[in-house]
Protein backbone atom coordinates (compact mmCIF):
# COMPACT_ATOMS: atom_id res chain seq x y z
CA UNK A 1 0.00 0.00 0.00
CA UNK A 2 1.26 3.40 -0.91
CA UNK A 3 0.92 5.50 2.55
CA UNK A 4 -0.29 9.27 1.98
CA UNK A 5 -1.66 11.56 3.57
CA UNK A 6 -3.65 13.26 0.92
CA UNK A 7 -6.62 10.95 0.38
CA UNK A 8 -10.39 12.08 1.72
CA UNK A 9 -9.84 10.27 5.27
CA UNK A 10 -6.55 9.54 7.29
CA UNK A 11 -5.05 6.29 5.52
CA UNK A 12 -5.68 4.30 8.79
CA UNK A 13 -9.11 4.13 7.76
CA UNK A 14 -8.53 2.70 4.29
CA UNK A 15 -6.04 0.12 6.29
CA UNK A 16 -9.30 -0.58 8.39
CA UNK A 17 -11.74 -1.17 5.57
CA UNK A 18 -9.32 -3.39 3.95
CA UNK A 19 -8.27 -5.22 6.96
CA UNK A 20 -12.48 -6.30 7.68
CA UNK A 21 -12.96 -6.52 4.38
CA UNK A 22 -10.23 -9.64 4.32
CA UNK A 23 -11.73 -10.58 7.86
CA UNK A 24 -15.40 -11.27 5.95
CA UNK A 25 -13.29 -13.24 2.83
CA UNK A 26 -11.94 -15.34 5.03
CA UNK A 27 -15.48 -16.26 7.34
CA UNK A 28 -16.45 -16.86 3.45
CA UNK A 29 -13.24 -18.81 2.50
CA UNK A 30 -12.19 -16.64 -0.32
CA UNK A 31 -8.87 -16.66 -1.80
CA UNK A 32 -9.42 -12.99 -3.23
CA UNK A 33 -12.75 -10.58 -4.38
CA UNK A 34 -13.35 -8.71 -7.34
CA UNK A 35 -14.74 -5.21 -7.08
CA UNK A 36 -16.68 -3.66 -10.09
CA UNK A 37 -19.13 -1.33 -7.95
CA UNK A 38 -17.73 2.47 -8.58
CA UNK A 39 -19.35 3.08 -4.50
CA UNK A 40 -17.14 0.23 -3.67
CA UNK A 41 -14.24 1.52 -5.59
CA UNK A 42 -14.51 4.38 -4.00
CA UNK A 43 -14.94 3.08 -0.48
CA UNK A 44 -12.09 0.84 -0.75
CA UNK A 45 -9.26 3.20 -2.04
CA UNK A 46 -10.68 6.76 -2.82
CA UNK A 47 -10.92 6.09 -6.42
CA UNK A 48 -13.49 8.01 -8.76
CA UNK A 49 -14.16 8.64 -12.02
CA UNK A 50 -16.94 9.14 -14.26
CA UNK A 51 -15.73 7.14 -16.98
CA UNK A 52 -16.50 3.93 -14.91
CA UNK A 53 -18.86 2.57 -18.58
CA UNK A 54 -15.76 1.12 -19.39
CA UNK A 55 -14.62 -1.71 -17.11
CA UNK A 56 -12.52 -1.24 -14.19
CA UNK A 57 -11.72 -3.68 -11.38
CA UNK A 58 -9.78 -3.78 -7.85
CA UNK A 59 -9.04 -7.55 -7.06
CA UNK A 60 -8.17 -7.78 -3.19
CA UNK A 61 -6.07 -11.26 -2.16
CA UNK A 62 -6.75 -12.67 0.99
CA UNK A 63 -3.10 -12.36 1.46
CA UNK A 64 -0.64 -10.36 -1.20
CA UNK A 65 -0.80 -7.14 -3.02
CA UNK A 66 -3.90 -5.63 -4.24
CA UNK A 67 -4.27 -4.04 -8.22
CA UNK A 68 -6.39 -2.72 -10.52
CA UNK A 69 -7.80 -3.21 -13.69
CA UNK A 70 -8.79 -0.11 -15.53
CA UNK A 71 -9.01 1.73 -19.35
CA UNK A 72 -5.59 3.25 -19.58
CA UNK A 73 -7.20 6.74 -19.06
CA UNK A 74 -8.34 6.14 -16.02
CA UNK A 75 -4.86 4.99 -14.61
CA UNK A 76 -3.97 8.54 -13.63
CA UNK A 77 -6.95 8.74 -11.08
CA UNK A 78 -5.20 5.27 -9.14
CA UNK A 79 -1.87 7.11 -9.18
CA UNK A 80 -3.65 10.63 -8.21
CA UNK A 81 -5.90 9.21 -5.71
CA UNK A 82 -5.33 5.95 -4.11
CA UNK A 83 -2.72 3.93 -2.06
CA UNK A 84 -3.07 0.84 -4.93
CA UNK A 85 0.64 0.57 -6.47
CA UNK A 86 -0.33 -2.05 -9.18
CA UNK A 87 -2.43 -0.91 -12.07
CA UNK A 88 -2.77 -3.33 -15.44
CA UNK A 89 -4.42 -0.91 -18.29
CA UNK A 90 -5.52 -2.07 -21.13
CA UNK A 91 -5.85 0.29 -24.32
CA UNK A 92 -9.38 1.22 -25.98
CA UNK A 93 -8.14 -1.84 -28.15
CA UNK A 94 -7.87 -4.41 -25.84
CA UNK A 95 -9.65 -6.41 -23.66
CA UNK A 96 -10.81 -5.56 -20.52
CA UNK A 97 -11.29 -9.15 -19.24
CA UNK A 98 -8.72 -11.06 -21.27
CA UNK A 99 -6.05 -8.37 -19.08
CA UNK A 100 -7.73 -9.70 -15.55
CA UNK A 101 -7.84 -13.36 -16.61
CA UNK A 102 -3.74 -12.51 -17.44
CA UNK A 103 -3.84 -10.74 -14.00
CA UNK A 104 -5.32 -13.03 -11.99
CA UNK A 105 -2.49 -15.15 -13.21
CA UNK A 106 0.33 -13.18 -13.19
CA UNK A 107 -0.45 -12.61 -9.22
CA UNK A 108 -1.07 -16.69 -8.71
CA UNK A 109 -4.46 -16.40 -8.65
CA UNK A 110 -5.74 -18.61 -11.32
CA UNK A 111 -6.55 -21.51 -9.57
CA UNK A 112 -7.74 -19.52 -6.57
CA UNK A 113 -11.59 -19.33 -5.29
CA UNK A 114 -12.37 -15.93 -6.17
CA UNK A 115 -15.94 -13.66 -5.06
CA UNK A 116 -16.98 -11.33 -7.46
CA UNK A 117 -20.06 -8.71 -7.64
CA UNK A 118 -22.96 -10.75 -9.52
CA UNK A 119 -25.36 -8.07 -9.16
CA UNK A 120 -23.26 -5.26 -10.27
CA UNK A 121 -24.82 -2.91 -12.39
CA UNK A 122 -21.03 -1.94 -13.74
CA UNK A 123 -20.38 -5.98 -14.43
CA UNK A 124 -22.47 -6.87 -17.46
CA UNK A 125 -23.48 -10.22 -18.00
CA UNK A 126 -21.49 -10.74 -21.34
CA UNK A 127 -18.33 -9.51 -19.44
CA UNK A 128 -19.76 -12.46 -16.48
CA UNK A 129 -19.97 -15.20 -19.45
CA UNK A 130 -16.63 -14.22 -20.57
CA UNK A 131 -14.86 -14.45 -17.30
CA UNK A 132 -16.57 -17.64 -16.12
CA UNK A 133 -15.84 -19.57 -20.06
CA UNK A 134 -12.09 -18.04 -19.39
CA UNK A 135 -11.35 -18.79 -16.33
CA UNK A 136 -11.35 -22.47 -15.84
CA UNK A 137 -8.75 -23.48 -13.51
CA UNK A 138 -10.10 -21.76 -10.45
CA UNK A 139 -13.68 -21.19 -8.81
CA UNK A 140 -15.75 -18.07 -9.37
CA UNK A 141 -18.67 -17.55 -6.33
CA UNK A 142 -21.29 -14.00 -5.76
CA UNK A 143 -19.76 -12.26 -2.98
CA UNK A 144 -22.37 -9.79 -3.66
CA UNK A 145 -22.50 -7.25 -0.51
CA UNK A 146 -19.16 -8.16 0.92
CA UNK A 147 -17.86 -4.92 0.97
CA UNK A 148 -21.71 -2.89 1.81
CA UNK A 149 -21.17 -4.98 4.83
CA UNK A 150 -18.54 -2.34 5.48
CA UNK A 151 -19.96 0.62 3.80
CA UNK A 152 -23.19 0.64 5.39
CA UNK A 153 -22.03 1.89 9.38
CA UNK A 154 -20.36 4.85 8.46
CA UNK A 155 -17.03 6.11 10.96
CA UNK A 156 -16.80 9.16 12.50
CA UNK A 157 -14.81 10.51 9.57
CA UNK A 158 -17.51 9.56 7.39
CA UNK A 159 -20.21 11.57 9.33
CA UNK A 160 -18.15 14.16 9.20
CA UNK A 161 -17.93 14.06 5.34
CA UNK A 162 -21.32 14.15 4.94
CA UNK A 163 -21.92 17.23 7.34
CA UNK A 164 -19.81 19.27 4.53
CA UNK A 165 -22.16 17.67 2.05
CA UNK A 166 -25.50 18.87 3.99
CA UNK A 167 -24.21 22.44 3.69
CA UNK A 168 -24.72 22.20 -0.22
CA UNK A 169 -27.62 20.48 0.04
CA UNK A 170 -29.05 23.08 2.18
CA UNK A 171 -27.47 26.10 0.57
CA UNK A 172 -29.18 24.82 -2.75
CA UNK A 173 -32.37 24.49 -0.70
CA UNK A 174 -32.37 28.29 0.07
CA UNK A 175 -31.52 29.08 -3.46
CA UNK A 176 -34.34 26.95 -4.69
CA UNK A 177 -36.84 28.15 -2.19
CA UNK A 178 -35.42 32.24 -2.94
CA UNK A 179 -36.18 31.33 -6.72
CA UNK A 180 -39.43 29.99 -6.97
CA UNK A 181 -42.05 32.47 -7.89
CA UNK A 182 -44.83 33.10 -10.58
CA UNK A 183 -43.44 33.85 -14.08
CA UNK A 184 -40.03 31.92 -13.61
CA UNK A 185 -39.32 28.83 -15.33
CA UNK A 186 -38.22 25.50 -13.86
CA UNK A 187 -34.91 25.47 -15.39
CA UNK A 188 -34.22 28.99 -13.30
CA UNK A 189 -35.24 27.07 -10.18
CA UNK A 190 -32.92 24.36 -10.97
CA UNK A 191 -29.95 26.77 -11.88
CA UNK A 192 -29.88 29.12 -8.84
CA UNK A 193 -29.63 25.36 -6.72
CA UNK A 194 -27.32 23.88 -8.64
CA UNK A 195 -24.91 27.42 -8.48
CA UNK A 196 -25.19 27.80 -4.79
CA UNK A 197 -24.40 24.09 -3.96
CA UNK A 198 -21.46 24.18 -5.77
CA UNK A 199 -20.40 27.49 -4.73
CA UNK A 200 -20.82 26.20 -0.95
CA UNK A 201 -18.57 23.37 -1.21
CA UNK A 202 -20.88 21.10 -3.11
CA UNK A 203 -19.34 18.61 -5.95
CA UNK A 204 -21.18 17.53 -8.79
CA UNK A 205 -23.66 14.96 -7.65
CA UNK A 206 -25.10 11.86 -8.32
CA UNK A 207 -28.51 13.20 -9.48
CA UNK A 208 -28.71 16.85 -10.58
CA UNK A 209 -31.47 18.22 -8.36
CA UNK A 210 -35.85 17.48 -8.48
CA UNK A 211 -37.70 20.81 -9.74
CA UNK A 212 -41.34 20.38 -10.62
CA UNK A 213 -44.31 22.65 -10.42
CA UNK A 214 -48.18 22.26 -9.87
CA UNK A 215 -49.26 18.95 -11.96
CA UNK A 216 -46.03 18.15 -13.01
CA UNK A 217 -44.98 17.61 -9.49
CA UNK A 218 -47.35 13.64 -10.17
CA UNK A 219 -44.57 12.81 -12.33
CA UNK A 220 -41.99 10.14 -10.59
CA UNK A 221 -38.19 11.68 -10.56
CA UNK A 222 -39.06 14.44 -12.87
CA UNK A 223 -36.88 17.29 -12.83
CA UNK A 224 -36.92 20.83 -14.70
CA UNK A 225 -38.10 21.23 -18.31
CA UNK A 226 -38.39 24.41 -18.96
CA UNK A 227 -42.04 25.28 -17.59
CA UNK A 228 -43.35 28.31 -16.54
CA UNK A 229 -44.55 28.53 -13.06
CA UNK A 230 -48.30 29.87 -12.33
CA UNK A 231 -49.76 32.35 -9.79
CA UNK A 232 -51.22 29.72 -6.62
CA UNK A 233 -49.22 27.18 -7.82
CA UNK A 234 -46.54 24.83 -5.61
CA UNK A 235 -43.29 23.73 -6.18
CA UNK A 236 -41.87 20.16 -5.39
CA UNK A 237 -37.91 20.25 -4.13
CA UNK A 238 -35.66 17.83 -3.84
CA UNK A 239 -31.77 18.25 -3.79
CA UNK A 240 -28.90 16.02 -3.00
CA UNK A 241 -25.77 18.12 -2.10
CA UNK A 242 -22.35 16.45 -2.32
CA UNK A 243 -18.87 16.18 -1.15
CA UNK A 244 -16.23 13.46 -1.98
CA UNK A 245 -18.91 11.57 -3.56
CA UNK A 246 -21.17 11.79 0.00
CA UNK A 247 -24.24 13.07 -0.26
CA UNK A 248 -27.01 13.84 2.04
CA UNK A 249 -30.81 14.90 0.73
CA UNK A 250 -33.40 17.17 1.32
CA UNK A 251 -37.44 17.82 0.30
CA UNK A 252 -39.02 20.88 0.69
CA UNK A 253 -42.40 22.53 -0.56
CA UNK A 254 -42.94 25.61 -1.64
CA UNK A 255 -46.46 27.33 -2.27
CA UNK A 256 -46.68 30.64 -4.20
CA UNK A 257 -49.58 31.67 -2.08
CA UNK A 258 -49.96 33.78 0.67
CA UNK A 259 -51.68 30.43 2.70
CA UNK A 260 -51.72 26.90 2.83
CA UNK A 261 -55.31 25.44 1.66
CA UNK A 262 -56.69 23.36 4.38
CA UNK A 263 -55.22 19.81 2.53
CA UNK A 264 -52.14 21.38 2.13
CA UNK A 265 -51.85 22.28 5.48
CA UNK A 266 -52.84 18.70 7.35
CA UNK A 267 -50.19 17.05 4.33
CA UNK A 268 -47.49 19.38 6.12
CA UNK A 269 -48.10 18.74 9.65
CA UNK A 270 -48.94 15.22 9.00
CA UNK A 271 -45.26 15.08 7.43
CA UNK A 272 -44.05 16.66 10.15
CA UNK A 273 -45.43 14.40 12.83
CA UNK A 274 -44.10 11.61 10.79
CA UNK A 275 -40.64 12.92 10.77
CA UNK A 276 -40.35 14.01 14.28
CA UNK A 277 -42.67 10.41 15.40
CA UNK A 278 -39.95 8.72 13.76
CA UNK A 279 -36.87 10.31 14.97
CA UNK A 280 -37.95 10.15 19.00
CA UNK A 281 -37.98 6.92 17.93
CA UNK A 282 -35.33 5.49 15.93
CA UNK A 283 -32.59 3.75 17.53
CA UNK A 284 -29.94 0.52 17.78
CA UNK A 285 -31.75 -2.30 17.55
CA UNK A 286 -35.12 -1.27 15.84
CA UNK A 287 -35.71 -2.79 12.52
CA UNK A 288 -35.71 -1.24 9.36
CA UNK A 289 -39.46 -2.72 9.22
CA UNK A 290 -40.32 -1.05 13.00
CA UNK A 291 -39.46 2.00 11.21
CA UNK A 292 -41.17 2.22 8.00
CA UNK A 293 -44.28 1.19 10.18
CA UNK A 294 -44.25 4.50 12.04
CA UNK A 295 -43.95 6.91 8.46
CA UNK A 296 -46.31 4.66 7.03
CA UNK A 297 -48.79 4.59 9.47
CA UNK A 298 -49.13 8.26 10.22
CA UNK A 299 -48.84 9.32 6.43
CA UNK A 300 -51.71 6.54 5.64
CA UNK A 301 -54.09 8.55 8.35
CA UNK A 302 -55.32 11.16 5.99
CA UNK A 303 -57.97 12.35 3.74
CA UNK A 304 -56.57 14.44 1.36
CA UNK A 305 -56.57 12.09 -1.00
CA UNK A 306 -52.49 11.39 -0.73
CA UNK A 307 -50.55 7.99 -0.20
CA UNK A 308 -46.58 6.94 0.48
CA UNK A 309 -45.86 4.91 -3.05
CA UNK A 310 -42.68 4.16 -1.62
CA UNK A 311 -40.64 2.87 0.75
CA UNK A 312 -40.13 5.34 3.91
CA UNK A 313 -36.57 5.73 3.70
CA UNK A 314 -33.17 4.97 2.54
CA UNK A 315 -29.20 4.28 2.72
CA UNK A 316 -27.32 7.43 1.97
CA UNK A 317 -23.68 7.78 1.34
CA UNK A 318 -21.67 7.32 -1.35
CA UNK A 319 -23.22 7.77 -4.22
CA UNK A 320 -22.55 7.72 -8.39
CA UNK A 321 -24.86 8.56 -11.02
CA UNK A 322 -27.24 6.86 -11.78
CA UNK A 323 -28.66 7.44 -8.15
CA UNK A 324 -27.77 8.95 -4.97
CA UNK A 325 -28.63 6.61 -2.52
CA UNK A 326 -27.39 3.19 -1.19
CA UNK A 327 -30.84 2.10 -0.99
CA UNK A 328 -30.01 -1.48 -2.72
CA UNK A 329 -27.80 -1.98 0.75
CA UNK A 330 -30.79 -1.52 2.78
CA UNK A 331 -33.99 0.51 2.54
CA UNK A 332 -37.03 1.31 4.87
CA UNK A 333 -39.65 -1.25 4.26
CA UNK A 334 -42.16 -3.33 4.91
CA UNK A 335 -41.24 -6.96 6.61
CA UNK A 336 -37.56 -6.15 6.13
CA UNK A 337 -36.23 -7.31 9.84
CA UNK A 338 -32.93 -6.06 9.59
CA UNK A 339 -31.54 -4.16 12.28
CA UNK A 340 -30.46 -0.95 12.84
CA UNK A 341 -27.08 0.16 13.92
CA UNK A 342 -25.32 3.19 15.34
CA UNK A 343 -23.34 4.97 12.19
CA UNK A 344 -26.11 4.48 9.48
CA UNK A 345 -27.40 6.90 7.71
CA UNK A 346 -31.10 7.34 6.09
CA UNK A 347 -32.73 10.42 3.91
CA UNK A 348 -36.48 9.47 5.67
CA UNK A 349 -38.93 10.70 3.22
CA UNK A 350 -42.56 10.82 4.27
CA UNK A 351 -43.87 12.55 1.16
CA UNK A 352 -47.29 12.76 0.19
CA UNK A 353 -48.09 11.80 -3.67
CA UNK A 354 -51.61 12.45 -5.05
CA UNK A 355 -52.63 15.45 -2.13
CA UNK A 356 -55.90 16.96 -3.67
CA UNK A 357 -55.61 14.01 -6.81
CA UNK A 358 -53.34 16.15 -8.22
CA UNK A 359 -49.74 17.55 -6.07
CA UNK A 360 -47.22 16.03 -4.80
CA UNK A 361 -45.29 17.17 -1.47
CA UNK A 362 -42.64 16.43 0.88
CA UNK A 363 -40.42 17.27 3.28
CA UNK A 364 -37.74 14.83 4.51
CA UNK A 365 -34.29 14.69 6.37
CA UNK A 366 -31.23 13.27 6.46
CA UNK A 367 -30.16 11.27 9.66
CA UNK A 368 -27.31 9.06 11.11
CA UNK A 369 -28.04 6.92 14.23
CA UNK A 370 -26.37 7.37 17.17
CA UNK A 371 -25.72 5.28 20.12
CA UNK A 372 -29.02 6.05 21.36
CA UNK A 373 -31.25 7.59 18.82
CA UNK A 374 -30.53 9.72 15.70
CA UNK A 375 -29.49 13.19 14.81
CA UNK A 376 -30.05 15.10 11.72
CA UNK A 377 -27.58 16.68 9.25
CA UNK A 378 -29.54 19.52 8.77
CA UNK A 379 -30.91 22.79 10.94
CA UNK A 380 -33.41 23.93 8.31
CA UNK A 381 -36.71 24.62 8.82
CA UNK A 382 -39.88 21.85 7.78
CA UNK A 383 -42.56 24.12 6.87
CA UNK A 384 -44.34 24.70 3.39
CA UNK A 385 -43.11 27.99 2.45
CA UNK A 386 -45.87 30.59 1.48
CA UNK A 387 -44.45 33.01 -1.11
CA UNK A 388 -48.03 34.86 -2.38
CA UNK A 389 -48.73 38.49 -3.21
CA UNK A 390 -47.54 39.76 -0.45
CA UNK A 391 -43.91 38.59 -1.20
CA UNK A 392 -44.30 39.47 -4.64
CA UNK A 393 -45.09 43.19 -4.43
CA UNK A 394 -42.20 43.49 -1.72
CA UNK A 395 -44.79 43.48 1.41
CA UNK A 396 -43.86 42.49 4.85
CA UNK A 397 -45.78 39.18 5.63
CA UNK A 398 -47.99 39.50 8.82
CA UNK A 399 -46.62 37.60 11.67
CA UNK A 400 -47.35 33.64 12.15
CA UNK A 401 -49.79 32.72 14.23
CA UNK A 402 -48.80 30.27 17.06
CA UNK A 403 -50.05 26.72 16.06
CA UNK A 404 -50.98 23.72 18.49
CA UNK A 405 -48.29 21.32 19.37
CA UNK A 406 -49.11 19.34 16.75
CA UNK A 407 -46.45 16.89 16.97
CA UNK A 408 -46.53 16.63 20.65
CA UNK A 409 -46.95 12.79 21.91
CA UNK A 410 -50.72 13.51 23.36
CA UNK A 411 -51.23 14.72 19.91
CA UNK A 412 -49.96 12.03 18.62
CA UNK A 413 -51.86 9.14 20.96
CA UNK A 414 -54.98 11.46 19.85
CA UNK A 415 -54.29 11.42 16.27
CA UNK A 416 -53.80 7.26 16.62
CA UNK A 417 -57.24 7.35 18.62
CA UNK A 418 -58.97 8.69 15.48
CA UNK A 419 -58.74 12.27 15.41
CA UNK A 420 -58.93 13.75 11.57
CA UNK A 421 -56.12 15.43 10.31
CA UNK A 422 -58.17 17.41 7.98
CA UNK A 423 -60.08 19.06 10.73
CA UNK A 424 -57.08 19.99 12.51
CA UNK A 425 -55.60 21.69 9.66
CA UNK A 426 -59.03 23.40 9.19
CA UNK A 427 -59.61 24.79 12.46
CA UNK A 428 -55.63 25.63 12.85
CA UNK A 429 -56.63 27.88 9.50
CA UNK A 430 -59.63 29.54 10.80
CA UNK A 431 -57.85 30.62 14.29
CA UNK A 432 -55.29 31.86 11.72
CA UNK A 433 -57.84 33.74 9.63
CA UNK A 434 -59.60 35.37 12.64
CA UNK A 435 -55.95 36.33 14.01
CA UNK A 436 -55.23 38.07 10.56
Amino acid sequence: MNKRDDMTFPFEEYERRLGDLRHRMQERHLDAVIITDPGNLMYMTDYQTTGYSYFQCLVVPLDGDCFMITRAMEESNIHARTWVTHTRPYPDTGDAIQMLIESLREFGLNDATIGYERNSYYFPAYQQDRIHTSFTDGRLLDCFGIVEQGRIRKSKFEIEIMKKASLATEAGMRAGIDACQAGVTENDIGAAISRAMFEAGGEAPAVMPYVTSGPRSMIGHASWEGRVVQPNEHVFLEIGGCFRRYHTAMMRTVVLDDALSPSLLAAQECMKLALQTVKEAIRPGMTVSDADNIVRQIISYNDVGANLITRSGYAIGIAFPPSWDEGYIISLKQGDSTVLYEGMTFHIIPWMWGVDGDKTVGISDTIYITEDGCESFFDFDEDFVCKGSEVRKGRKKKPPVDLPDYGSIEKIETIKAGENVTEFAKDTKEKKDKTA
